[in-house]
């Protein structure tokens, strides 16, 4: 009785994560930043826009890097247009950073690259971290 009750829950947790439009992608290991871990969890919004939240743990700061970089800039694939950026990410003295942004489409693929500059509109440094749904 309690595992049909229990199953029962998660069928209904599920269901009702799906129906909210909400999904976690998590960023695989990088060799360029190799102690950082995170994730991104986006969830679709009453408007039909997708809220896009960013975390990372031990990002270490990029001048740190090899070479030394000035930030970190966050893109976007969706799979339909070119490259998007979502803004730009700096890790605090605890080597924590997030991003919040919002997009007309959903992520299939969000990256993390190091950059000299925060006017480029396309990737030009250093993939640090990246995810596939």
């Amino acid at each position: 009785m309690k595992s049909i009750l229990s199953v029962a829950i998660a069928l209904c947790l599920t269901l009702f994560l799906v129906s909210c439009g909400a999904s976690k992608m998590v960023f695989e290991n990088s060799s360029v930043v190799p102690a950082a871990t995170g994730d991104v969890k986006v969830k679709k919004d009453k408007n039909e826009n997708y809220a896009i939240d960013l975390s990372v743990k031990n990002l270490a700061p990029p001048q740190k890097l090899t070479p030394s970089r000035e930030m970190y800039l966050v893109w976007m694939e969706d799979g339909k247009n070119p490259v998007r950026k979502l803004g730009r990410m700096d890790p605090s003295s605890s080597l924590k950073a997030s991003l919040t942004a919002l997009s007309t489409t959903t992520p299939e693929k969000v990256f993390i690259t190091a950059e000299n500059n925060a006017e480029v509109t396309y990737p030009t440094g250093d993939v640090v971290l990246t995810t596939k749904k």
